[in-house]
């Protein structure tokens, strides 16, 4: 998982309500058990029409939001389904963070454990952001100082939780984790051959 730092970027808005994991990535695209290659399906049903083609009037399909790093949300975002592809497509796409009221339990976590930083806040603030966001201005979002800096003297400031920040700026997913007790684990394995060797006997 890559390291988390800071991110800039103009970030795009999207105003819809109880974003469901079904709207970010439909259920046919759920074959897969790559973390690469989702993000052309990202939002598939609000992005194309049903010849395939991007609809201009979606805000991910239009400059500067298709390279977006930070995407503003509603409240209750990634409601719906525990689908793991709806994070996987997001950070395909290139989004890292995402801002919102509040969030899903389980998306909220899925976040996380990918590599993205998802950020609750007031509904002031997201509307602020999205005035941001509409008129094209770049937002730096500091995770090391938890605020985000909107190009004037006043940033807004976020929570997070000590571990959830630790494994971000690391970039330890699960499997790193593991991996950091290694030594622990080898350790309790010398003990436990001294200890009961017929255990480990062939």
């Amino acid at each position: 998982m890559d390291k988390f730092s800071k991110v800039t970027s103009v970030p795009a808005y999207l105003s819809i309500v109880n974003v469901d994991t079904d709207m970010m990535i439909p259920k046919q695209f759920l074959k897969t058990i790559k973390r690469t290659g989702l993000g052309k399906s990202l939002f598939f049903e609000l992005r194309y029409d049903e010849d395939g083609k991007p609809l201009k009037e979606f805000v991910l399909n239009q400059e500067p939001y298709n390279k977006s790093k930070i995407l503003i949300g509603e409240k209750n975002f990634g409601c719906g389904s525990s689908r793991e592809h709806a994070p996987w497509s997001l950070l395909d796409f290139g989004i890292r963070v995402v801002i919102a009221p509040s969030f899903a339990d389980i998306f909220y976590n899925n976040c996380f454990k990918n590599g993205i930083l998802p950020i609750v806040l007031k509904e002031d603030n997201i509307k602020e952001l999205a005035e941001i966001a509409k008129n094209k201005k770049e937002i730096t979002v500091n995770l090391e100082d938890q605020k985000i800096d909107k190009g004037d003297n006043t940033p807004l400031s976020f929570d997070i939780e000590p571990f959830r920040k630790e494994c971000l700026v690391n970039g330890y997913d699960d499997i790193a984790l593991s991996l950091k007790k290694t030594k622990d684990v080898e350790t309790y394995l010398i003990k436990k051959k001294k200890e009961t060797p017929w255990l480990f006997s062939a």
